[in-house]
């Protein structure tokens, strides 16, 4: 009975527990790392990039640390539920539309990435107050593994003299950045179409038997 009950998510009783809970306060430093990302960007140095790709990087991990400290300490919240999406598309939009600003990224490519997410983003809404569900696809994981680094080569900049201990080579940043983010690219498209027509065969079936399909 005890273990039960210990598995069992407790519900934060109050808004203020959910705005306290440890899962949405690393949440919210994410968000709240966006403005320094930023303004270190912005200096476009060597030293700055450095440093606003650090912190990129500590949100990174904030973000997966949150939703794993949520589960296991059964914390998940609507709040979180909100936050967590928001934070992941604001330090990514904001940084890719940076990198634009400063000519490391072609313009037309940050809009096309943004209008996958915000799609996606309006679909997945669309779908959850219709009460049917939109699976996470494969492919769209790996256009975020494929979009983070990418970002990450692009904050960096510049070319870099990279010992690998048995050679050393000089990688230029900025095309390894664009060449990862094109292929983030390919998969975005390719799982924005897996999400279309899920979102579609659970729309049909209901109609038919008006409930969503089981998921496998």
């Amino acid at each position: 009975m005890g273990t039960d009950a210990a598995k069992t998510p407790r519900t934060p009783r109050s808004l203020r527990e959910e705005l306290t809970n440890l899962p949405n306060l690393l949440t919210m430093s994410r968000i709240a790392l966006i403005p320094p990302v930023m303004l270190l960007m912005l200096l476009d140095t060597p030293v700055g990039n450095f440093f606003a790709t650090l912190l990129f990087a500590i949100a990174a991990i904030t973000d997966w640390l949150d939703g794993y400290l949520a589960r296991k300490r059964g914390l998940v919240s609507v709040l979180g539920k909100f936050l967590d999406p928001l934070a992941d598309k604001l330090i990514v939009l904001a940084t890719l539309i940076l990198a634009a600003e400063l000519h490391r990224i072609p313009g037309w490519f940050v809009v096309l990435l943004l209008s996958r997410e915000i799609t996606i983003t309006g679909l997945r809404a669309i779908a959850s107050s219709e009460g049917l569900s939109v699976d996470v696809v494969r492919s769209g994981k790996f256009k975020t593994a494929f979009q983070l680094v990418g970002i990450v080569a692009l904050m960096l900049d510049g070319r870099y003299l990279i010992d690998f201990g048995f050679s050393s080579a000089i990688i230029d940043f900025n095309a390894l950045g664009v060449m990862l983010l094109a292929l983030s690219m390919v998969f975005s498209l390719l799982s924005a179409v897996q999400y279309f027509v899920g979102f579609l065969r659970s729309l049909a079936a209901r109609n038919r038997t008006g409930e969503p399909p089981t998921q496998a």
